[in-house]
């Protein structure tokens, strides 16, 4: 696997060294910050060196990198919690090139504070709109006649103007369909990201964790890789085994 292997552990040791060098080169204390990249890809040893060599650095924070790269989730979810245990709990650490909702939920409960990614913006250029269930492809037929709003508890500016019904006449075709999704779509992760942040400064986590996911799916029928990631922080979704 190229998230394996003797190129991995040679791209982990130049990683730590480029930080030396930034650290050396930095000349905006004050303005900016610097976040090392805990690297190693899928070896659990290589990342832990990695971020062990990190933390003795002054750094005001961390970045998990190296997936989402299409690596499976279980191996995804347990490298996020290997590096993310390796950090200390009194700065951000920050995954990266995380997008899907669910994903950004599991990884909030593994002690992730920050994220990026373009997902939300580039699936609005074709036409998808994100929901607690997921995605609405809003070029499909069946939107054509509906007059309801993305998303009726969704405080955004595109769901008080516009329907799904006038969405799907422009989406892909009209440069402004990209633009009003988009604006949806960001809407829709920072009011996740603010629902999970109140839920645990009101110290009910679990209990969100657990009806978000009983949202997203309605049938309880959980990935396992979800079962298993929460799991390792103690939140139980299901008393049975899943189906997939």
């Amino acid at each position: 696997s190229s998230l394996t292997g003797p190129r991995v552990a040679i791209a982990k040791d130049r990683t730590v060294r480029w930080l030396d060098r930034c650290l050396a080169a930095h000349r905006n204390p004050t303005t900016q910050n610097i976040f090392p990249i805990v690297q190693g890809g899928l070896d659990e040893a290589l990342r832990k060196d990695c971020a062990h060599q990190m933390v003795e650095k002054d750094v005001n924070g961390f970045a998990v990198g190296g997936l989402s790269g299409g690596e499976a989730k279980e191996d995804f979810w347990y490298s996020v919690l290997v590096s993310i245990n390796c950090l200390p709990k009194d700065k951000p650490r920050y995954v990266m090139g995380i997008g899907f909702a669910v994903d950004l939920l599991i990884c909030c409960a593994l002690g992730a504070d920050m994220f990026d990614c373009v997902f939300p913006t580039r699936t609005a250029r074709f036409g998808s709109a994100l929901v607690r269930q997921g995605q609405l492809q809003l070029k499909r037929d069946e939107y054509a006649t509906d007059f309801t709003p993305i998303d009726n508890q969704c405080p955004c500016s595109t769901c008080a103007r516009y329907t799904r019904a006038y969405l799907h006449h422009i989406a892909t075709v009209e440069p402004s369909a990209c633009h009003l999704l988009s604006v949806h779509n960001i809407a829709f992760q920072m009011r996740l990201m603010r629902e999970i942040r109140e839920s645990i400064k009101e110290q009910r986590f679990p209990q969100y964790v657990k009806q978000y996911m009983k949202d997203a799916y309605p049938d309880e029928n959980y990935p396992r890789w979800t079962i298993d990631a929460l799991r390792a922080v103690n939140i139980e979704l299901t008393e049975s085994e899943p189906c997939r």
